[in-house]
């Protein structure tokens, strides 16, 4: 079982969330204009990387607040837990065997 850490709740559960997909994914500029097979691509296509990996989860058992972590995806360790912008380039600088603040 892992134990996630709200930004606004605190250390929880892992059944109080839910993954919401690969963070930071720009919506297309002009969606209208995009073919079908672009569309596709923006819908489905996602990274799959191993280690550090930024992701989007929600906190449905609880502030019902979304957040972004980054989490190694080999270890499962979430490395660092950010809600703003700002906080994503200092996430992304999280070195590899870190908790990136994490306890």
């Amino acid at each position: 079982m892992l134990l996630i850490t709200c930004p606004h709740c605190g250390p929880r559960d892992e059944t109080e969330f839910h993954y919401g997909g690969q963070a930071h994914v720009a919506y297309p500029e002009n969606p209208s204009e995009l073919t079908d097979a672009e569309w596709a691509k923006y819908l489905f296509y996602r990274e799959n990387p191993k280690g550090a990996f930024a992701e989007r989860w929600v906190h449905t058992a609880g502030c019902r607040a979304w957040f972004n972590a980054v989490r190694d995806t080999v270890t499962y360790e979430f490395k660092s837990i950010y809600t703003g912008a700002a906080q994503a380039q200092a996430a992304a600088a999280v070195p590899a065997g870190t908790n990136g603040g994490q306890q």
